[in-house]
C-alpha cells in the first residue's frame, strides 16, 4: 500500500475510534474520557501534521463553527445531549461534542480531502452522513432527538451546507 493510502486508512480509522469513545462515554456518564483521546488524536495529527500551523487553525475554527451549529439544534429544542453541560440552564453543547468536531476537523484535510472542488458530492455527503451520525449517536444513548423528524432535517440541511464550506476552510487553510 502507498504511504497516502495508509495516512488516509489512519485517519478514518483514528477518527472512527474517537467517535465511538465520544459517544459510548457520554452515553455511559464518561463525558470526559472521548473528549481526552479525541485531543490525543488531535495532538499525533498536529504532530505528523506537513503544516501544523494550519492544521491547528482549521481545528479551533471547525471546533467554533462544529459547537455553535450544536448549540444552536440545543437551543432550538431539536437535541439534548447526554451527559447535560453544566451549568445545564445554559443549553449549550457539551465538551464530548466540541471533540467531535476537533476530530472532524482532522479529516477535513486527509481522508475527505477528496472533497475539494466537489461541491455537490460534499453538499450531498454531508445531507446524508450528518443525520445518520446523530441518529446513531441517539441510538447509543448519547443524545436525545427531542423532535426527531425536525433534528434530522436540519442536521440534513445545515451539514449539506456545512460539510462544502469546511471542506473549503481546509482549502483555504492550507492545512
Amino acid at each position: 500500500m502507498r504511504e497516502s493510502t495508509l495516512r488516509v486508512l489512519a485517519n478514518v480509522a483514528s477518527f472512527q475510534l474517537g467517535w465511538f469513545a465520544c459517544v459510548l462515554g457520554a452515553a455511559r456518564g464518561w463525558g470526559w474520557a472521548g473528549p481526552l483521546l479525541a485531543l490525543a488524536i488531535a495532538a499525533a495529527w498536529l504532530m505528523v501534521a506537513p503544516r501544523p500551523r494550519a492544521l491547528a487553525l482549521l481545528i479551533v475554527l471547525t471546533g467554533m463553527v462544529g459547537w455553535c451549529w450544536d448549540s444552536a439544534l440545543v437551543v432550538l429544542g431539536l437535541i439534548a445531549y447526554r451527559p447535560a453541560p453544566a451549568p445545564a440552564s445554559l443549553s449549550l453543547a457539551p465538551l464530548w461534542i466540541l471533540a467531535l468536531w476537533v476530530l472532524f476537523a482532522t479529516a477535513l484535510p486527509i481522508s475527505l480531502r477528496w472533497l475539494r472542488g466537489r461541491w455537490w458530492q460534499a453538499c450531498l455527503l454531508g445531507a446524508l452522513a450528518a443525520p445518520l451520525a446523530y441518529f446513531g449517536g441517539a441510538r447509543l444513548g448519547a443524545l436525545q432527538l427531542v423532535r426527531p423528524w425536525p433534528a434530522l432535517l436540519a442536521q440534513a440541511a445545515g451539514w449539506a451546507l456545512l460539510l462544502p464550506l469546511l471542506v473549503d476552510l481546509a482549502r483555504r487553510c492550507d492545512a
